[in-house]
């Protein structure tokens, strides 16, 4: 019997709700634990259910998707070990993904998504993945970051603990490679990839690659 993973689905659309809770049931390691319609219900229930992933809609009546992944943040209710955060929307160009990002999104998912590519971005984020192919990631992180600003003293001090390695593997996650090109790029396996990844994330203090991406874009030459 393969290991559950429990999903919040917070969607203000009754029907989208329904659909994406009964796609991810039928799954067989997939359970619905619980559902909001609003960004306050969403982070609510994330505390009181302390689901696997959560699937945010970024734009909510009331208090929105945005809102609502700072508040899970400012709580300690996201990241490693607890709730991942997969941002739906409409529109693979929304106006909101790059604060969605630097918020701590784990990726994003279009409302249209076929039910493979649904039940495959929960598993991955479940599995602490990017749930964006490496080709999506840079294309939204050029798209929505405008030019390149001066690094703040706070972005700076998040890179002091990394080794000359986990640096240039950051390098790579902000090139947008896979762990496989990254171990390709590098020469090295793909555990020691994944192991370098793990620390780049935990030293920076960011919860995804795709996080990781932005801060490197911002202090990397």
């Amino acid at each position: 019997m393969p290991e559950q993973i429990s999903v919040l689905v917070a969607d203000d659309d009754p029907v989208i709700r329904a659909g994406l809770s009964a796609i991810l049931n039928s799954q067989t390691d997939i359970t619905v634990t619980g559902t909001a319609d609003d960004g306050e219900q969403a982070v609510q229930a994330c505390a009181r259910l302390r689901p696997d992933v959560t699937l945010m809609d970024i734009r909510m009546p009331r208090r929105d998707g945005l809102w609502a992944l700072a508040e899970l943040g400012r709580r300690g209710l996201t990241g490693p070990g607890r709730s991942r955060v997969l941002m739906l929307t409409t529109f693979d160009l929304d106006t909101y993904v790059d604060d969605a990002l630097a918020a701590g999104a784990s990726g994003f998912l279009l409302k249209n998504s076929s039910y493979e590519e649904l039940t495959a971005a929960v598993r991955a984020a479940a599995a602490g993945h990017s749930t964006l192919s490496p080709a999506l990631t840079q294309r939204i992180i050029e798209g929505h970051l405008s030019g390149r600003r001066r690094p703040s003293d706070q972005d700076l001090a998040r890179l002091r603990d990394l080794t000359e390695r986990e640096i240039d593997v950051l390098r790579l996650l902000r090139d947008g490679l896979s762990n496989a090109e990254i171990a390709q790029q590098l020469v090295v396996s793909l555990h020691t990839v994944k192991t370098h990844v793990s620390r780049v994330l935990t030293k920076t203090g960011c919860h995804s690659r795709a996080q990781a991406a932005v801060l490197a874009r911002n202090t990397l030459p």
